[in-house]
């Protein structure tokens, strides 16, 4: 896929920002581009497109819908979004997927023409070999029939649709029809998200078939509609997507873990914002479903392909074709840390640093199960704001009280789309008897840090470890971030304040070492670019580099500019949303914008400053976002250690120079290769070898 211009032609030179809807499409068209890629795995590719999708889910759940908010409350809205109007940009954003969503048609094509020459196929429901149509026959009645659900549609009855769920949308015609009455019946079948969507058929010598779940379904409606003469039957699948924002209710008789059970069922009939439906349903059906949904002109209408609900392709199955899929890795160990020696004793010595997916994330669970069985161990403080489905994060927890430990854990009930995983954790930490802190009134808690109080001899010291991710095993293995393991008792007297902070939040804390969300992170951040400006001024080293997911805080990118305007020389290698524009003469001339997509999700935050050769080095838990910066507490971590400073240094040198999987960012060479002319780059891998070096070297 070529550069995309776009974007970069709307923006006026008086206008400072990209608006960050379109920012973000443009960052999902980078995701785009892998599924398009040739050199990326043929599987691998499927599962691009499914993330695709599945972020086209959640940008109109969230993003679009609060547009749309914004349209409806016919306000301009202008200030909120950087300089458009609400409506004109629910038109710029569906035009914008229009074309997204056609260009992701034309690869899924593409792969499936290339799966064809490796002897994998797609078929439909006209395409099924004899020999294999009671395989099917078994399937269906074995394993889908029991769990779906058809709905018969009814022009009298109001009838309510779940979120975020693909329908096929049934017309049938009776071949006989009481006089004045309508012959045609509607229905629809939801596509029961337990179910398997794809289908593996036996092979047929070398021949492997693949079927959709919506194909077989068709296969079989014979079965289905059994009771009804019809003359013809038609399906088109569509697909609705509703306002993911939770509403909480007033209620003082409710707590708050009910409030968020509550909205997050009403979330599942809320209003529709978008609507994908099959390109070729007659518009009488189309009319008819429109309504019954409640869809008004305001609502984004996709028009797509035969299949939605791509995200599914996310679990697209192997097949057994290792030579289709991404080579695994294994991850490392710690320079110096075993996992087969108690993890204390050595990081009272020195402070480490974990890299997943590169470096194992088992220290994590080792070092909270070793807090919950050393007898030395009093307290463990912990907080949680996204968590695997099976937690070993949890069970240690659990451990530990069990043996007696003191146990506090903020759990964020409102980290979204994950609220009813964190609340049945919740329900599990409470019933063992753990202490739960239920977030801030007005914020999330977003910081990721383990605390935990250790008596050794008369004295209590401190260990404990601060993350840019979250604590959880699953992610862990494609999400990059890092985590310090550290003994630093100025430090982990700070993290024990935000914890304080947390059970008591009129107190105000302040910080020497951390950079604190809600009430320091600007500030902070401005006073150290402010050096730069300085050093810069004078004659000395400076420089700012940010490794962020999103840069959208045009207070940030105006202080930003004013490095830039300076002299400063800025990096910044930004995954998603950016609203800066980069190398604008008067403006932005001294700031490169790129960002690495791979087969792992660059989740780490880093702010560098050179601070006159003197490097000042954080990890952190906050992106550049207004809500980062205002409404969330946030933890940003020094990093002291000189080996550990020289590697993170290092790390973004390498992806820096990615030429394979690096984009150019905004400006007029939109998610262009990364091209610098140097030896082919590929940063994740490099990453790989580069930790495999600095464990090599110690042993």
């Amino acid at each position: 896929m070529g550069a995309s211009k776009s974007t970069f032609d709307q923006i006026s030179m008086e206008n400072q920002y990209i608006n960050r809807e379109i920012s973000w499409l443009d960052f999902n068209a980078r995701v785009l581009q892998e599924a398009a890629d040739s050199k990326v795995p043929l599987i691998e590719r499927l599962r691009f497109l499914g993330i695709f999708s599945n972020n086209l889910d959640e940008f109109f759940q969230v993003r679009y819908a609060t547009v749309r908010r914004i349209a409806q409350s016919e306000k301009s809205g202008k200030k909120v979004l950087g300089g458009v109007s609400a409506q004109v940009l629910l038109e710029q954003i569906t035009q914008r997927v229009i074309q997204l969503q056609k260009q992701s048609v034309e690869i899924l094509n593409a792969i499936e023409a290339a799966l064809q020459e490796e002897n994998i196929y797609f078929i439909n429901e006209e395409q099924v070999p004899k020999q294999q149509h009671e395989f099917l026959r078994e399937y269906f009645l074995e394993h889908v029939s029991p769990a779906l659900v058809t709905v018969m549609l009814s022009k009298k009855r109001a009838q309510d649709f779940t979120d975020n769920t693909a329908f096929l949308t049934v017309k049938m015609k009776r071949r006989k029809t009481p006089e004045g009455k309508d012959p045609h019946a509607y229905a629809l079948i939801e596509l029961n998200p337990e179910l398997d969507r794809f289908i593996v058929l036996p092979k047929i010598g070398d021949r492997q078939n693949i079927m959709l779940l919506d194909d077989l379904i068709r296969y079989h409606f014979h079965l289905i509609f059994s009771f009804f003469d019809y003359e013809t039957i038609e399906a088109h699948m569509i697909k609705i997507t509703r306002d993911g924002e939770l509403d909480l209710e007033e209620d003082a008789s409710k707590s708050y873990i009910e409030k968020i059970a509550e909205s997050v069922e009403d979330r599942m009939v809320s209003d529709p914002v978008r609507m994908v439906y099959d390109n070729t349903i007659g518009k009488d059906t189309l009319s008819f479903v429109m309504n019954k949904l409640g869809i008004d002109t305001t609502d984004s209408l996709i028009p797509g392909g035969r299949y939605h609900h791509r995200r599914d392709y996310m679990k697209f199955p192997s097949l057994g074709r290792t030579d289709l899929l991404y080579k695994t890795i294994d991850p490392l160990s710690i320079a110096g840390l075993s996992l087969e020696k108690p993890l204390f004793e050595s990081i009272q010595k020195k402070d480490y640093l974990l890299h997943t997916p590169y470096q194992n994330f088992s220290y994590v669970i080792k070092f909270l199960r070793e807090a919950a069985l050393d007898p030395q161990v009093q307290t463990i403080k912990l907080t949680v704001y996204r968590l695997a489905k099976v937690s070993h994060v949890v069970s240690a927890l659990i451990n530990a009280a069990k043996n007696g430990k003191k146990v506090l854990v903020q759990i964020e009930l409102q980290a979204r789309f994950d609220e009813k995983n964190n609340i049945d954790m919740a329900s599990r930490l409470e019933a063992a008897g753990i202490q739960l802190i239920f977030g801030v009134p007005g914020l999330k808690v977003h910081a990721k840090l383990c605390l935990v109080e250790r008596l050794e001899g008369k004295k209590t010291r401190r260990y404990g470890f601060i993350s840019t991710g979250n604590f959880n095993e699953a992610t862990a293995k494609i999400y990059t971030d890092y985590t310090l393991f550290t003994y630093n008792q100025k430090i982990l007297k700070e993290v024990n304040k935000v914890f304080n902070f947390l059970e008591v939040n009129y107190k105000i804390k302040k910080y020497k070492h951390l950079i604190v969300s809600p009430h320091y992170t600007f500030s902070t951040i401005s006073r150290l670019i402010d050096q730069e400006i300085t050093n810069k001024k004078e004659g000395r080293p400076a420089g700012i580099k940010m490794k962020l997911n999103n840069m959208t805080s045009y207070k940030m990118v105006d202080k930003l500019y004013e490095a830039s305007s300076a002299g400063v020389p800025v990096q910044l290698m930004i995954r998603g949303i950016c609203c800066l524009i980069p190398g604008v003469k008067g403006m932005s001339e001294n700031i490169e914008v790129v960002g690495v997509v791979d087969r792992f999700l660059e989740h780490s935050r880093v702010y560098i400053f050179e601070n006159d050769a003197s490097p000042l080095i954080y990890i952190s838990s906050a992106d550049m976002m207004t809500r980062n910066i205002e409404n969330r507490v946030e933890v940003a971590c020094p990093i002291y250690d000189s080996d550990l400073q020289e590697q993170i240094i290092n790390a973004f040198a390498i992806g820096w120079e990615d030429n394979i999987k690096g984009r150019k960012i905004n400006g007029s060479v939109q998610n262009q290769l990364n091209s610098n002319n140097k030896e082919p780059l590929r940063s994740q891998e490099a990453l790989y070898q580069y930790t495999q070096n600095l464990v090599s070297q110690c042993d």
